[in-house]
């Protein structure tokens, strides 16, 4: 058995069983990976596939047991390429980081300003997607750490750690009613046509499920993945903004010039909480470690460790 027959199943796994997809993901033929799978199951006296005809068609149940094994090699397979990496050049490489919009545009600028001026040598990688994108990009080691909000805590190969609480605000045109309104409800604003967040994005659980509680159901008349694109109609007219406060700093304090004015909304729809994540297991090199301090104080060195040795998954905010 070999590495090259591990990468043939692994990605055959990833494109649902399709070989010549796996094929062209690894440049190679399609008899080629077809050919390694069944001397590997040759060699070990099972079936990893059941087959109809040439076609892969599901994964028995020793197959099952063979593929978390081989998931678990590979893993210390680039482990052991990260662990050369960080003797042989240590202060040097590129950090590969996945992440939502909001936390690449709003969040993310200062801490990676500050690696590079701690480690000039070491190139930055960002990835951006959903947070279900975030996480999948983690399980398959194209980034090494990982920062969004939302759904990324539930995937098991996973470890999350909390890095900071943040609500949403409202954002108002300079000239709406509300403005004028010292204490605003949720029934105030199921009345106005709403400019938030796609459903997968920046808490927009937390926005609906307020508003299921109260039992109303609010006009959504467009839904972003960017904060920006919200200020923009919400200047349009288009309706009243529900975004992350930390995408409206820019405006607090800049009614005047910007034509919006914020209001904060943690009283309405609850506080958030945006967590770092990394693939259980990882080796992670030194910069890592860094720039996981530099996203919070929270997260020191010690912790992550401990997160990602399995003796502890959280802790306190």
């Amino acid at each position: 058995m070999n590495l090259h027959q591990f990468k043939f199943i692994q990605e055959a796994v990833r494109r649902e069983l399709n070989l010549t997809e796996a094929a062209k993901a690894l440049h190679t033929s399609q008899p080629g990976v077809s050919k390694a799978i069944i001397e590997l199951e040759e060699e070990l006296g099972i079936e990893i596939f059941a087959r109809h005809g040439k076609r892969l068609k599901r994964i028995t149940e020793p197959g099952q047991h063979i593929i978390q094994s081989i998931a678990v090699i590979m893993r210390e397979v680039n482990n052991l390429k990260r662990i050369g990496e960080q003797y042989s050049a240590q202060d040097s490489g590129t950090l590969s980081i996945a992440t939502t919009h909001t936390q690449a545009r709003y969040v993310l600028p200062e801490p990676v300003a500050k690696l590079r001026s701690a480690y000039p040598k070491v190139n930055i990688s960002l990835h951006q997607g959903s947070p279900d994108q975030v996480a999948r990009m983690l399980i398959d080691e194209v980034a090494e750490i990982g920062i969004a909000t939302e759904s990324i805590s539930g995937f098991e190969e996973l470890v999350t750690l909390p890095c900071y609480e943040w609500q949403h605000v409202l954002v108002l045109p300079a000239h709406h009613m509300l403005c004028k309104k010292e204490h605003l409800t949720l029934e105030d604003i199921g009345l106005e046509p709403i400019i938030t967040y796609h459903p997968s994005y920046t808490g927009r659980t937390k926005i609906d499920q307020a508003f299921a509680t109260r039992n109303l159901n609010p006009r959504i008349a467009l839904e972003a993945i960017d904060s920006d694109v919200i200020k923009t109609y919400v200047k349009l007219g288009l309706g009243i903004g529900i975004a992350a406060e930390m995408s409206m700093r820019d405006v607090v304090g800049n009614e005047a010039q910007t034509g919006l004015v914020v209001r904060p909304a943690g009283h309405l729809f609850g506080q958030n909480v945006a967590r770092v994540a990394f693939k259980r297991g990882a080796y992670l090199r030194n910069f890592v470690y860094k720039f996981a301090e530099l996203v919070s104080s929270r997260l020191e060195r010690h912790l992550v460790e401990r997160a990602l040795s399995g003796h502890v998954n959280d802790y306190e905010l």
